[in-house]
């Protein structure tokens, strides 16, 4: 019998979403000369949770919030945290290499469902940790001084932040007969509104409005907020898992290929290295496990 097939719209929205998510590393680096870094973290992550929360009756779906115990510490997790920590790495990092950074989220979320689910860990996936644990040091390149040591960790800590969403979610999410799409708009709305305290508290408000500005704000809203995550529901939604990880590889590509053309940010002899490694980490998470016949 043959396999089935891969459907081809799934398979263009997730096309489509790596070009839309990978491209938005450069326009968010932009971004971070015109307005406070957290600022921005909470705009962009704010205002299309709201959108997403009004569109859950025209899709059907109930607007009621999932119970806060559960929401809330994911809403921290995985939005106040990755985001966060992103914006802050991206600030003074490299948009191409924070991006890789950030996405070598399957590498830390294998290793907690083996430390707190119990899930056992193949030989690939050992060998693939090792693999990244090379890449991750070239790339932090300790030898280069603190301040691009602290970008390169603060984008890996948005990385484990996002893996701990997932593994609370995996976790305790099926206790509660949860819509994933209400889900994930509430806790967009929790962890943004976590940013928004957070930069109120610590980041002085800096707003300097020009076209620029106004194109990178509509482009993290609508193309790359909204439109984004419901490109990603429907391509989880249609696809195998496994086939969803792989075209997640696409993101980072396309911040590096991006960066590299529309930046100037080419990576060092150390950094493309440490890209390259991590890559092939993430290859070796994402491998299929053999099916026995």
């Amino acid at each position: 019998m043959s396999s089935p097939k891969v459907a081809f719209r799934p398979l263009l929205a997730l096309f489509v979403l790596g070009l839309l998510w990978g491209y938005n590393w450069v326009v968010m680096k932009g971004g971070l000369s015109d307005i406070a870094t957290l600022w921005f973290g909470a705009i962009r992550t704010i205002v299309p949770a709201l959108f997403l929360i009004l569109l859950l009756p025209i899709m059907g779906k109930s607007m009621a919030p999932p119970p806060l115990k559960f929401a809330l510490p994911l809403g921290v997790l995985q939005t106040a945290g990755f985001v966060g920590f992103m914006m802050w790495a991206l600030k003074s990092g490299a948009a191409g290499e924070t991006a890789v950074l950030v996405f070598t989220m399957p590498l830390w979320l294998t290793l907690m469902a083996h430390l707190f689910l119990h899930d056992h860990l193949s030989r690939l996936q050992w060998m693939a940790l090792g693999v990244a644990a090379i890449g991750l040091f070239l790339m932090i390149a300790p030898w280069e001084g603190h301040l691009a040591m602290a970008s390169s960790l603060l984008a890996v800590l948005s990385g484990l932040t996002w893996a701990g969403g997932s593994i609370w979610q995996k976790k305790y999410g099926h206790l509660y007969k949860l819509d994933m799409i209400n889900v994930i708009a509430w806790q967009m709305l929790y962890g943004g509104i976590v940013i928004l305290a957070a930069a109120m508290l610590f980041d002085p408000w800096h707003f300097n409005w020009n076209l620029h500005l106004g194109w990178v704000l509509f482009y993290n809203l609508i193309p790359a907020g909204a439109l984004g995550w419901l490109l990603w529901f429907y391509a989880l939604h249609n696809l195998p898992t496994k086939v969803a990880g792989f075209g997640s590889l696409l993101i980072p590509t396309i911040g590096v290929l991006s960066a590299w053309v529309q930046l100037g940010e080419r990576p060092n002899q150390f950094e493309m290295f440490g890209i390259l490694f991590i890559m092939a980490a993430l290859v070796m998470i994402l491998w299929p496990k053999k099916i026995n016949s």
